[in-house]
């Protein structure tokens, strides 16, 4: 729920019981950011689930998952059979939803992918994590998850967090890691350019989902809209050219046409499911991102990795 990647969509849940953990505290703050949650606030437009458990019981539980919804104005709706809802979805590919009241007015369709949906979801001043003495990396917050950045303080990383369309080439910086994001990555294009000026310097770049799309963008690749989008916890992808298979977490709704990667770029992982991109490297040059989320949380950890080989890359 606090994943900006989320934002302006209607979350369906296919895992029949939903509420039952209930919710973690709002309130704690560890590093400078929420200490169990990815952001500040609920992204979704909703959540629909099958059977809401109005009795909670967590050792970390601060509230009820409904008592949160209810704070933050957020609508929860149950007892929809979302099995069939997903059948549907997979049949016609994502579509535009809505919720009405009955006795209440109709409201009109909001189409989230017709906004920018990246500077919205974006902090709109620089923000410091970490060890000032660490190694200095810029990340570019498209809609970051508060894990990346705890993935990365981790390591030892002095983290300057700075808005989607900042100009960070303006920064002495060690290494440049571009966050994930919601919505189309047409939309930043401001972005795009300034990490064109980022390959041209060339340090270390690191991107994750958006970061993946727009990095690629850069380099010169197009990308395009998927049908569905990958949104679970347990897609497949391998390493191109190994056997080395891996279990991740994804959230995207675009993806990189790799038939259109320069010569001097290649395809780091694939789709197992599908065979779509999951990320892109540099032949020779210190520049590579993940479609996937290697810092995974709540998820699979099998690519942390991907953390320990940019920190080593700035060494």
């Amino acid at each position: 729920l606090t994943d900006p990647s989320y934002l302006g969509q209607i979350l369906v849940s296919t895992y029949p019981l939903i509420g039952n953990y209930g919710v973690p505290s709002r309130k704690a703050v560890k590093d400078g950011m929420s200490e169990f949650l990815e952001s500040e606030k609920i992204h979704p437009q909703a959540i629909i689930c099958q059977d809401y458990s109005w009795d909670y019981s967590h050792w970390d539980a601060a509230s009820s998952l409904s008592e949160w919804l209810v704070e933050e104005q957020v609508a929860g709706l149950g007892g929809i059979d979302t099995r069939a809802l997903t059948k549907h979805l997979r049949e016609k590919g994502s579509l535009l939803g809505k919720i009405v009241v009955e006795g209440c007015a109709d409201i009109d369709f909001y189409d989230p992918n017709k906004e920018n949906l990246v500077a919205k979801a974006s902090c709109t001043e620089v923000r410091e994590y970490g060890d000032p003495a660490g190694k200095k990396v810029v990340l570019v917050d498209c809609g970051v998850k508060n894990n990346i950045i705890r993935c990365l303080i981790k390591r030892g990383a002095h983290v300057v967090r700075v808005p989607w369309n900042y100009d960070f080439t303006t920064i002495d910086y060690d290494g440049l890691f571009i966050a994930n994001g919601p919505g189309d990555p047409s939309f930043a294009e401001e972005t795009v350019a300034n990490i064109r000026k980022a390959l041209a310097i060339g340090k270390p770049i690191c991107g994750i989902c958006m970061g993946n799309q727009l990095l690629s963008k850069a380099a010169g690749a197009k990308t395009y809209k998927l049908k569905y989008g990958h949104r679970s916890q347990n897609q497949p992808v391998r390493e191109v050219g190994t056997d080395k298979c891996f279990i991740t977490s994804q959230n995207h709704g675009f993806a990189v046409d790799a038939t259109t990667l320069p010569d001097d770029w290649e395809p780091l992982f694939v789709n197992m499911n599908d065979g779509t991109n999951e990320g892109i490297r540099h032949k020779t040059k210190p520049f590579f991102s993940t479609q996937f989320h290697p810092e995974a949380c709540g998820g699979p950890t099998d690519t942390e990795f991907v953390f320990d080989k940019f920190i080593d890359l700035l060494k």
